[in-house]
Formats: structure tokens, C-alpha cells, sequence
């Protein structure tokens, strides 16, 4: 079921993402050969007009074949016996060509922007200060550390933790202050009870030093914790808190993956930080056992990642491609047409074994 729930997920958000290039493109004058959910090989295709739909055998992604986009394109008298090259990507205008290449990452945003709009509508969990608590109140895990004992324990983000005792019969009252001294006291064995939808589990976990990098002497379980209630809003203001928090959340998200590849720099990165397709579908699992509104959640947050991930300025992705775009404005002529050709091979190929880094990484973790 969780295969099939990601499969979902992933074809809200790819076809959101490719049907903002491909109605760019269309406004913009150009034809659009092929709109594809996943990668070649083909398994079905049917045309409707000049575009033809295709379900392709990989489904990691999806593609829009723009006319003159990715080809070689034809010398000078060939162009001018060409009726469609006014319609090709590289006959339009450089605002066109940018607009194409943003208006996909621009959808995604605004996938996001509707699914917290809703969240916000039907009931959002928003965290509240110790002294605002209530007896609505429950103490959730924000996050978890990976390598950590709560990470090896399997505990989900998301979960609302409902006890936490020693062997000694020692409890803590259930907020995130004392749940951070009673857990950060000593190395002794702690089981924590937690309820992850209607299910309730308890597991055994050991603090452990050296996960915090600013106190590596200090004993943690790797929990982030905080009280959360469930407030939902009128549709009016539910709208409003759903674009900040598309904001937040996208500064967020940028501020961690600058994080990620800046400890690649120092050789200090470590590839839990980061999930392949076997990781999200174990993410789109747990999300959906937790409920509707947790599946949301998870899956506006996917769209923002997509979001910054698309305009990194690295070839074969949207922000690639801006950059030669851009490039091109700037020197008032276009790149050599088969260095822009190379590149973006080269970085497909790039991501494609990256791809395949991070799902034997994956892998490993399920051993």
C-alpha cells in the first residue's frame, strides 16, 4: 500500500511540474512534441493534437519534449524551409524561455501552497509554548537525528509521544523541556511509548553521547519534541497561513540542503541525511498510518524540495538551463549548441548515479 500511495504522490507532483512547462509553452507559441510520467522506455502513449501523453517504465520523474529544445538544431536555410521553427524553444524570446523553464518549479510551489491551505482548513497541528499548553496539548516528535538511538529505534516524526519511563519507575511530565533533561541526564536504558495513528508501540532506547555537535558530552535520544494542537482557521485566513508557510517552509528547506552540501565540502556529510525513492516510500508509509492531513504535509513538503532541487544551477535541471539561458541574454547569442547538448547530458547521467548512491544507501539502512 505504501508503494501505491508514493506512486500517487509522485504523479500529483511530477504532472504538476510538467504540466507548468508544457502550458508555458504552449501560451508562449511553442509545440510541445511529448508530455511523459517517467522515463523511457515507453509503455503507452496516445496523441491528442501535436502532443502525445506517454506512461514510461521508470517513474522517477517526468518530462515535456519542447520542439528545438534538446536537438541539434538546423543550419540557417534549413530553419528558413522549416514551417514549425517559429514554434521551436529556441525561436522564442529569452523572457519566453525563462518563463518555461520557472513555470514548473512555480507549480510546485503552488501545490504546496494549496495543500497547507488545506491542512490549515481542516485542522493543522501548530506547536504551542509550554505556558499556552493544554490538555488538547501533545508532545510530537519534530524530528529525528540520523544515527541516533531514536533513529535506530525506528521512531517516526510525527509521532505523539505519550510515555517515557526508566527502570527505576522514573517518568518526566510529557513538555519538551523536561522531556530534553530527563532524556539528556544519563546514559541509562529509557523506553518510550509512542502512538503513531492508532497504533501503539514501545521501544528501548540508549542516550547516546557525541550526537550533538555543539555538546557531544550530553546524552541524547535524538528526538526533537515539541507540544502540538490541532487549529484549523477560516478559509480566508487558512489561504494566508498556507502561503507563509510555504515561504517558511521554503527558506527552510533551502537553508538545509545549503546546509547538506556545505558539510560535502568539509567531508562531513552523511547520506542519512538524504532519502532515495525506497526512503520515501517508507516516509509516505509512515505519513499515511499518522492520517490524511500527515500524508498532506508530507507531500507538500516533497513539492518544496522538488522546488529547490529543480533551480539548482546544475545541468539537466530547470536552474541549468536558466543559466544558459541567462548566458545567453548576457553575450546576445547563443551557446554552442552542442556544449549546452553535452552538459545537460552529462548532468542527467550525473543525477541518474547519484540516484543510484542514495538508493543503495537506502537499502542499507532497510539491512
Amino acid at each position: 500500500m505504501a508503494i501505491l500511495i508514493f506512486f500517487a504522490v509522485l504523479l500529483v507532483l511530477v504532472i504538476a511540474h510538467e504540466w507548468g512547462h508544457f502550458i508555458i509553452a504552449k501560451k508562449t507559441g511553442m509545440r510541445v512534441d511529448e508530455f511523459g510520467f517517467g522515463f523511457p522506455p515507453k509503455l503507452w502513449g496516445k496523441k491528442f493534437g501535436e502532443t502525445e501523453y506517454t506512461f514510461n517504465a521508470l517513474p522517477l520523474g517526468g518530462f515535456v519534449k519542447i520542439y528545438g529544445e534538446d536537438s541539434l538544431l538546423k543550419s540557417d536555410e534549413e530553419r528558413a524551409k522549416d514551417p514549425d521553427f517559429k514554434h521551436s524553444f529556441i525561436a522564442q524570446p529569452r523572457w519566453a524561455q525563462a518563463l518555461v523553464l520557472v513555470a514548473g518549479v512555480t507549480m510546485n510551489a503552488l501545490v504546496a501552497w494549496i495543500l497547507f491551505s488545506i491542512i490549515f482548513m481542516v485542522g493543522a497541528n501548530t506547536v504551542v509554548l509550554e505556558g499556552e499548553a493544554s490538555a488538547a496539548s501533545r508532545l510530537t516528535v519534530m524530528s529525528v537525528a540520523p544515527g541516533s538511538a531514536a533513529s535506530d529505534a525506528k521512531i517516526p516524526m510525527g509521532a505523539e509521544i505519550v510515555a517515557v519511563t526508566r527502570a527505576d519507575g522514573a517518568a518526566p511530565e510529557l513538555v519538551p523541556s523536561a522531556f530534553r533533561e530527563f532524556t539528556g541526564a544519563s546514559t541509562d536504558a529509557i523506553t518510550v511509548t509512542y502512538k503513531n495513528g492508532d497504533e501503539e508501540t514501545s521501544v528501548t532506547v540508549v542516550p547516546q553521547t557525541g550526537i550533538i555537535a555543539d555538546e557531544p558530552d550530553r546524552p541524547v535520544v535524538g528526538l526533537s519534541v515539541a507540544l502540538v494542537e490541532t487549529v484549523s482557521y477560516p478559509v480566508h485566513e487558512a489561504i494566508w497561513h498556507g502561503f507563509t508557510t510555504t515561504g517558511t517552509q521554503l527558506v527552510a528547506v533551502t537553508e538545509g540542503l545549503f546546509g547538506f552540501f556545505g558539510r560535502v565540502f568539509v567531508g562531513k556529510a552523511n547520506l542519512d541525511e538524504v532519502s532515495g525513492p525506497i526512503g520515501l516510500v517508507s516516509m509516505v508509509g509512515s505519513a499515511a498510518q499518522n492520517g490524511f492531513v500527515a500524508l498532506m504535509q508530507l507531500t507538500a513538503f516533497i513539492s518544496l524540495n522538488l522546488v529547490v532541487i529543480n533551480l539548482l544551477p546544475f545541468p539537466a535541471l530547470d536552474g541549468g538551463r536558466l543559466l544558459f539561458v541567462a548566458l545567453e541574454a548576457i553575450r546576445r547569442k547563443a551557446l554552442p549548441v552542442k556544449l549546452v547538448m553535452y552538459a545537460n547530458a552529462a548532468g542527467f547521467l550525473f543525477l541518474l548515479g547519484l540516484m543510484a548512491v542514495v538508493t543503495i544507501s537506502d537499502i542499507v539502512k532497510l539491512i
